[in-house]
């Protein structure tokens, strides 16, 4: 479809309004007549910014993954716990916007995230972690924390019981029995995943790092 020849609305104010649909209304009520609608303008006008709607999604996406803030911590020994609060604020991140989870899986290709990967090898580059290990730490981080996420987006929110929901003691005691024992939030779960992923690379390497305690201070090793 042919573009206008003059914008009648910003790149920024459409990708803005077609996160606040999806946001309120879902991602199954989303389309570009709608979007077009709740801007009050035709269609046509949305592709003098975008070619495509898949090229609109990929704006939505990055518009989500620019609001997770990076984490103030300095390189050194206790490299492991930058990555730990950066998951946890990629966490909340996209729990602001559970209903556009998936669309990062759809439609925000790595390479457009280059740059905070070169700034994360960079940062463990400068902590002492063997260049050997960036890869399998920062594609490892990906996975989990793309998987952990989305899983937890598309779950309502809810207490401790949600993270295993509609366990019947009866039929399923080994599972009522872990849950009655655990005491960790999702969030709590999630940090600590990502927690035992990175100091297991640190083991294995036998890197030293800082580790952490039981009461969440850190000790260098």
């Amino acid at each position: 479809m042919p573009r206008p020849s003059k914008p009648l609305i910003s790149r920024t104010a459409a990708v803005a309004a077609a996160l606040e649909i999806i946001d309120t209304e879902g991602l199954e009520a989303f389309s570009v007549p709608r979007l077009a609608k709740h801007l009050g303008v035709q269609a046509p006008s949305l592709y003098y910014h975008f070619a495509d709607k898949a090229e609109l999604m990929s704006a939505v996406a990055l518009h989500v993954i620019g609001d997770v803030s990076l984490p103030r911590r300095k390189p050194g020994p206790d490299w492991p716990e930058y990555f730990v609060t950066l998951g946890l604020n990629f966490r909340t991140g996209i729990l602001r916007h559970r209903n556009a989870a998936p669309i990062l899986l759809q439609a925000l290709p790595r390479t457009v995230l280059l740059r905070r990967y070169e700034e994360a090898a960079e940062f463990l580059a400068a902590s002492g972690v063997p260049e050997e290990l960036h890869v399998q730490i920062l594609d490892g981080m990906e996975r989990l924390s793309l998987g952990a996420v989305l899983t937890e987006a598309v779950r309502s929110p809810g207490s401790r019981a949600t993270i295993f929901p509609n366990v019947d003691p009866a039929s399923q005691p080994a599972l009522a029995r872990a849950l009655a024992a655990n005491d960790r939030t999702s969030k709590r779960l999630y940090e600590e995943m990502i927690r035992s992923f990175l100091y297991g690379v640190v083991r294995d390497a036998e890197l030293p790092a800082a580790q952490p305690t039981a009461q969440g201070r850190r000790l260098t090793s």
